[in-house]
C-alpha cells in the first residue's frame, strides 16, 4: 500500500495553462505524492489532444460532471464554471478527509463572474466553505508575504487600516507561523513620515505594540518603509512581511521570486496551497508554461499535510 500522501488537484481553467503544467509535471509528481486529478475523462482527453497527445494510464481522476469545448485563450463562463466544480471537489475531498491536501492550479475571475461564482477567488471561497478566516501568504522560502487586504479597491483599503483591524490579523497570523521577525509595512510612502504623508500608520503602531504583548515577545517589527522593506539587506533579516494591500506586497514579491513562488491558505481546516501565477491565456497550449511554483506547491503541500513546513505550527 502506498505511503504517499494522496493529493487532490483542481484543474483551474481550461481554457489556459493549467492542464499543461499537470500532465507535463505528472511523472515526477507522482513520485513525491499520490495525484488525484478533478477531471472528467472528457475533458482531460479533450485538453491532451489540444496538446498533441495522451494522458497516461496512471493518471488517477475525481469525475467532475461536465463538458464544453475548450478554447484556449478565451474567457469563457463554461470553462468558469468547470474550474469551480473541479476546485468545489476538490475540497470536499479534503473535508472528508479522503485527500491530505489540496493543490489548485489557477482560475480566471472574469470567468467566474460570468459563470455567477459568488467569488472573486479560492481564498474567498474558501473562507465561506469552511467557515473560517482564512489568510492569503505567497511567496518561497525565501521571503514570504501575507496581505492584510487581497482582492479589494485601492480606495477602500485605508478603511481596514484600524488598530483592532490589524491586531486581529496579526494575532491571527501569528497562530500559523513559526517564522519571526516578521516586519509590518506601513501603508504611506515612507510609512507616513510621522503623519506628514499620511497618518494611519498610528494604527499599524498601535496594532503591533498590541500583538507583541498579547504574544509576550516581539514578533512583528514596524511600520517599516514598504520601498526599503525589498531590498537585499532587509531581505536578509525579515523573511516574512505583513504587506498592507495585494500589490504593495506581491508586486516587489514576484519582481523577485515569480518563478518558484505559492501562495499557502493559512487558518484553514483543511490544507491548500496553490501557483503563484494566473491562466496566462496568452500562452495557453503553446508548450511553454514553466512548471516550478506548481512543483513547489505540491511539495509544499506534502510537507504542510506532514506537520514538516517550517512556516506553519
Amino acid at each position: 500500500m502506498s505511503t504517499l500522501r494522496k493529493i487532490a488537484i483542481s484543474v483551474g481553467d481550461l481554457n489556459g495553462v493549467g492542464f499543461e503544467i499537470l500532465l507535463k509535471a505528472h511523472n515526477h509528481i507522482k513520485t513525491l505524492c499520490d495525484p488525484l486529478y478533478c477531471i472528467n475523462y472528457t475533458m482531460a482527453h479533450q485538453a491532451a489532444m489540444l496538446l498533441g497527445t495522451q494522458f497516461p494510464n496512471d493518471f488517477n481522476m475525481f469525475k467532475v460532471s461536465g463538458d464544453f469545448t475548450i478554447h484556449p485563450g478565451e474567457v469563457s463562463a463554461l470553462s468558469g464554471q468547470y474550474s469551480y466544480d473541479s476546485f468545489l471537489s476538490a475540497v470536499e475531498l479534503a473535508k472528508n478527509k479522503n485527500v491530505d491536501a489540496i493543490v489548485t492550479l489557477p482560475i480566471h475571475k472574469e470567468a467566474w463572474m460570468m459563470a455567477g461564482i459568488p467569488y472573486v477567488g479560492h481564498t474567498d471561497a474558501l473562507r465561506d466553505l469552511l467557515h473560517s478566516d482564512a489568510i492569503m501568504m505567497l511567496g518561497c522560502e525565501a521571503l514570504y508575504v501575507a496581505l492584510l487586504t487581497e482582492h479589494i479597491p485601492l480606495r477602500e483599503v485605508p478603511n481596514h487600516i484600524t488598530t483592532d483591524e490589524v491586531y486581529d490579523f496579526l494575532i491571527r497570523f501569528h497562530d500559523s507561523v513559526q517564522r519571526r521577525p516578521i516586519a509590518v509595512l506601513g501603508l504611506n510612502p515612507h510609512a507616513g513620515d510621522h503623519g506628514v504623508l499620511g497618518n494611519e500608520e498610528r494604527f499599524i503602531e498601535e496594532a503591533i505594540k498590541k500583538a507583541n504583548e498579547t504574544i509576550g515577545e516581539t514578533i512583528f517589527e514596524g511600520p517599516i518603509v514598504p520601498d526599503v522593506a525589498f531590498t537585499p539587506r532587509s531581505r536578509a533579516y525579515y523573511k516574512t512581511i505583513v504587506a498592507m494591500y495585494h500589490d504593495q506586497g506581491l508586486a516587489p514579491l514576484k519582481a523577485l521570486y515569480f518563478d518558484e513562488g505559492i501562495n499557502v491558505s493559512l487558518g484553514l481546516p483543511i490544507i491548500r496551497t496553490s501557483v503563484d501565477h494566473g491562466t496566462a491565456f496568452d500562452i495557453a497550449y503553446q508548450h511553454k508554461a514553466l512548471l516550478l511554483s506548481y512543483t513547489n506547491a505540491i511539495e509544499a503541500a506534502i510537507k504542510y499535510s506532514k506537520g514538516e513546513i517550517n512556516y506553519v505550527s
